[in-house]
């Protein structure tokens, strides 16, 4: 009774997920295909409840086959939460003759008793393959395009470096477009972009999961996909060239085999890499400078830009701090732009401003905006302008300077308590003199102490005092100098000397590898760690050092056998737990502890 109480109620909930799915009806069918190729086109609807099903006209693109319908079910249960999912594929066979591009509209269905429309889609048909050697294939998918010779040639495989644009001003920014083209099996590409001199260089983030599509160049089909983008800034004027850049691709080839038992059973045919270097071609900018006539206040910006500004009061007390929000925003090249000057009255303390970038890579440039905060503080009451902030730049639409200008603000600044701000006395001069805390004070008017006519500090014993302790001090300083002198140049004791230190200073390195979890780098600083000591308190190079004559050395300084023992076991181990399988971090514990501990013993064995 129980399980028939489970079913319906799985029935029930597996019907209420059906009925409030919502219908989607949807079309789909390659972007580029080539003439003479077949391809399909499917409608696919998400409801078994389909009735009325009404095919587009297709125009201009040959009807061999459909519409076949085909159905497809499904159910999950996970955690209790029924899914399920029931489609409707009508699909088509097409083939194109001619190259164009070709408009489908939407097909129509009646589903769950309403109408529904699906989306159009464009196929775009190139041409065919008219390159010699291929017979009649049509498209440029690298299976069908192996070489059987083994050598790749230029026109089966090359990569094009473009530019948006080759006649530019300073500052304009520029599209660097590296796209492969290919009509072989490429596999990977390595290859680095140079240090472009001239240009101040941005790389624009692409899928790391390359989309390819194809692609009619030069009379062949080519499968493309675009590699990497750059945005280049030209920081001078005149000729600037873009190198060329040499590219390592890997291509995996289809290649008959001699051996007749690898024909037998592989078909007679296998893969094989070849390695092929790919160069880019040059390409020259030609750089114009920026007209003559600059404002005074050209910010270096080059684009297209607005500006905007706030105050966050226009009231305020001495002492208290006003800040002032300037935004540009638009499209060029905002990381560059300087920080416009806003005209604070001089008895303001002024902070530098807070710049923010919030703007994003694009081909035209860096679009978004910058925002420059300014903070200043009045010391004294008062009403003061601040003048319009002028902020300008060379558009590059008009190709001539524009200044931008924000408004005026006016500050109502009153006096606040128990501030800084203060007024001193009208002298004889009688000018009010305003002081900014304690930067003039005034003067002590209290008991002043005179000495006698006739007492002179000249010739007392304070005088001469003043003469003979530098003196005295100078000596003595350039005794302890020598003597430090000649230690430091006997390089043996300072290195011998300077053994512990080295080695702690290494292992509170190992120690934080250890926090990390860095595994290789830390057994490194451990090792670096035991054989610098060593080699510095035996003054012995560390290429000269080995396990065997570190024995020999430590019992020349009377260092006890268990002791070397136990170093040559703590080298020992570290060698082996970097590379034993196993709990990693109860071994790094074990090497850290071993290393610390026979160091330390070492440095109160080794006698010189």
């Amino acid at each position: 009774m129980r399980k028939i109480v489970l079913l319906f109620i799985f029935i029930a909930t597996a019907l209420t997920t059906w009925a409030d799915e919502k219908i989607t009806f949807t079309a789909s069918a390659p972007e580029v295909v080539v003439s003479g190729d077949q391809f399909r086109l499917t409608f696919t609807v998400n409801s078994q409840k389909v009735r009325d099903f009404r095919a587009p006209s297709i125009n201009g693109l040959e009807v061999l086959m459909g519409p076949s319908r085909s159905t497809q079910s499904s159910t999950q249960i996970i955690n209790g939460k029924v899914t399920s999912s029931n489609t409707i594929t009508f699909t088509y066979i097409l083939m194109a003759e001619k190259e164009g591009t070709y408009n489908i509209p939407g097909a129509t269905i009646v589903a769950d008793g309403n109408n529904y429309t699906s989306n159009s889609v464009s196929v775009k048909v190139l041409p065919p393959d008219q390159s010699a050697g291929t017979g009649n294939n049509r498209g440029g998918n690298a299976s069908r395009n192996q070489n059987s010779t083994g050598k790749i040639t230029d026109k089966e495989l090359f990569i094009a470096a473009t530019a948006s644009k080759t006649n530019v001003y300073e500052q304009e920014a520029i599209l660097l477009t590296y796209k492969i083209y290919t009509q072989v099996n490429l596999t990977q590409l390595h290859g680095d972009m140079p240090d472009l001199k001239g240009f101040h260089t941005q790389e624009v983030e692409l899928p790391s999961q390359k989309q390819w599509s194809l692609e009619h160049y030069n009379g062949r089909n080519y499968n493309t996909t675009v590699y990497s983008q750059y945005v280049l800034f030209p920081q001078q004027s005149g000729k600037l060239e873009i190198p060329s850049i040499t590219f390592e691709g890997t291509i995996s080839q289809l290649v008959a085999s001699a051996d007749p038992f690898d024909a037998f059973f592989n078909g007679g045919s296998n893969y094989v890499n070849i390695k092929k270097n790919i160069a880019t071609p040059k390409l020259t900018i030609n750089v114009k400078e920026l007209p003559a006539g600059k404002p005074t206040n050209f910010s270096g910006g080059v684009g297209e830009f607005t500006l905007s500004s706030s105050i966050n009061t226009q009231a305020l007390k001495t002492n208290d701090a006003v800040t002032i929000k300037l935004i540009v925003s638009g499209t060029g090249n905002m990381k560059l732009i300087n920080t416009p000057e806003v005209g604070f009255p001089q008895d303001f303390e002024i902070y530098d401003p807070k710049v923010e970038n919030n703007f994003n890579l694009t081909r035209e440039g860096l679009s978004g905006n910058k925002t420059f905060e300014y903070l200043a503080i009045p010391r004294h009451a008062g009403t003061y302008t601040i003048p319009p902030i002028e902020f300008s730049y060379f558009d590059l639409k008009s190709q001539s300077y524009k200044t931008l200008k924000t408004d005026a603000y006016t500050l109502n600044v009153e006096k606040g308590e128990g501030n800084a701000d203060q007024v001193v006395a009208n002298f004889t001069s009688k000018e009010d003199l305003k002081v900014l805390g304690k930067d003039i004070r005034y003067i002590k008017t209290g008991d002043t102490h005179l000495t006698p006519k006739g007492e002179y500090f000249f010739g007392s014993t304070s005088y001469y005092m003043w003469y003979f302790i530098p003196l005295a001090l100078f000596i003595g300083f350039m005794v302890v100098y020598r003597k430090q002198a000649m230690e430091n140049a006997n390089v043996a004791k300072v290195r011998t000397k300077k053994a512990n230190k080295v080695a702690t200073k290494r292992m509170k390195n190992a120690g934080k590898l250890l926090a990390e979890k860095k595994t290789e780098a830390f057994y490194d600083e451990v090792l670096k760690a035991m054989w610098g000591y060593i080699s510095d308190k035996l003054n012995i190079p560390v290429s000269q050092l080995s396990k065997d004559n570190i024995e020999e050395e430590l019992s020349k300084h009377q260092v006890s056998e268990d002791l070397i023992k136990d170093f040559i076991g703590t080298l020992n181990e570290c060698e082996f737990a970097r590379y034993a399988p196993g709990n990693q971090n109860e071994a790094m514990d074990k090497v850290y502890s071993s290393a610390i501990d026979v160091i330390s013993k070492m440095e109160n064995s080794i006698k010189r």
